[in-house]
């Protein structure tokens, strides 16, 4: 097997997984879709959970970010990433309102990276 930019690989090996791996996929997904377009509503046993989804996806994409390990403490907690992450999450405490809390963190960001902290 050859690998690198533009070479063309001819395992079947790695053929048959991509396929059994799409197949999968495509399985999973149709299954959800043949599962709640037979049933009329979706059971509240199962809506309470989903709707923690979103926010759990959001912070697991952002919280890593934000949050990062300084030299030192003091590296730490005046990081502008988590400075602008606190100012945003008031925003979005406060207001509830998804385009202020983008607009207003990432106004904070370029303020501290830029001005404040540069």
């Amino acid at each position: 097997m050859t690998g690198g930019i533009g070479t063309v690989v001819s395992d079947p090996r790695v053929w048959a997984a991509i396929l059994v791996i799409g197949a999968l996929t495509y399985g999973i997904r149709l299954s959800f879709i043949h599962l709640f377009g037979r049933i009329d509503e979706v059971p509240a046993r199962v809506r309470r959970p989903l709707r923690y989804v979103p926010p759990a996806v959001l912070a697991a994409l952002v919280l890593p970010d934000l949050v990062t390990v300084g030299p030192s403490l003091a590296g730490t907690v005046v990081d502008e990433r988590l400075l602008a992450g606190v100012v945003a999450g008031a925003v979005a405490w406060r207001t509830e309102n998804v385009f202020a809390t983008i607009a207003v963190g990432m106004g904070a960001l370029w303020l501290l990276r830029f001005v404040v902290l540069a």
